[in-house]
């Protein structure tokens, strides 16, 4: 076990043990997703209502930290997790906690649901502004973010995984705050999401490939498993070109604005952790790098295009 890895010794506060168990260092994607739809509607004159906006953030990234802890739940009793040695923690292997004894499958269980019932009651406070049009938005996040791992549905062991992270983070997260503000449907929240979902999916997609070995062993079949590293590692440059031609083409179409090209930059990051990716597909041990560019290239764009459709408004 890495020492950096928790046990119950060096996680003795349990507020600090139930923060630490919803991996709150991937907590910025939700983050950044909904921050794009509240610019969205900035963008397009919507007068910002900031405590919506403040909660619609909170509300985001709380069901967030529930998906994520109840992932650790199905991975740990799905076994993958448990037998999983080419882990490179932090960012692969799950959050270790159930494995090194840090909280019980119960304990873990609990609280993902509770952060999942705690995001439906921000939901229904925002709903009770927006319309019934933001339930529907957030029922259907709900439900793909619990069959995202749930056993018996399991969308990221059937290779729909990766579809629904697409979905959440560059499609329904957008939207729904979009929807508070804006409280109608609206085409530039997607247009801003949708490069932002697939640089999420790229994220989630080079994490896989550490975790393949055991996740084929337990019968989990992402993408990565199902087409094996070698083959696997040109899909990552194909998503991370999408996401960029994606956001070229919401300008091109008038969309977006012309100031939304300068999240472009963090294709650097992007390109780099794909060649890294290239040359240790089958190495996993050598590729946090492409895992840190990955997230790197992720948060600067979220907040580079959060930024530029605020000001262009």
């Amino acid at each position: 076990m890495p020492s950096s890895e928790p046990t119950p010794q060096t996680l003795t506060n349990p507020v600090a043990r139930y923060f630490l168990a919803t991996r709150p260092a991937f907590l910025s994607a939700s983050a950044l997703a909904a921050l794009l739809g509240v610019a969205a509607a900035a963008f397009d004159g919507v007068a910002v209502v900031p405590w919506a906006a403040v909660l619609t953030v909170l509300g985001a990234v709380v069901v967030h930290g529930g998906i994520n802890v109840l992932n650790d739940y199905y991975d740990a009793i799905g076994g993958s997790d448990g037998i999983n040695a080419e882990r490179i923690f932090p960012f692969t292997g799950g959050s270790r906690f159930i494995q090194n004894g840090v909280l019980t499958p119960r304990q873990t269980a609990r609280l993902g649901w509770s952060l999942l019932a705690a995001g439906a009651v921000i939901g229904l406070v925002l709903a009770a502004a927006a319309g019934p049009g933001l339930l529907a938005i957030g029922l259907v996040g709900l439900v793909i973010g619990w069959a995202y791992s749930a056993r018996g549905v399991n969308l990221a062991g059937r290779g729909l995984g990766e579809v629904a992270v697409v979905v959440g983070f560059g499609l329904l997260i957008p939207l729904g705050a979009d929807w508070v503000q804006r409280a109608a449907f609206a085409w530039t929240p997607l247009a801003a999401g949708l490069p932002f979902g697939l640089l999420t999916l790229n994220l989630l997609y080079v994490n896989q490939f550490p975790d393949h070995r055991a996740d084929a062993a337990a019968g989990k079949r992402h993408w990565v498993v199902i087409l094996g590293p070698r083959r696997a590692r040109w899909v990552y440059g194909v998503i991370g070109v999408a996401a960029y031609a994606t956001l070229i083409a919401a300008v091109a179409a008038g969309t977006l604005p012309l100031a939304a090209l300068a999240a472009l930059a963090p294709a650097w990051l992007s390109l780099r952790a794909f060649s890294g990716l290239l040359q240790f597909a089958e190495s996993p041990a050598f590729l946090e790098p492409a895992i840190r560019r990955s997230i790197n290239a992720l948060t600067a764009f979220g907040v580079i295009l959060a930024g530029a459709l605020a000001l262009a408004g």
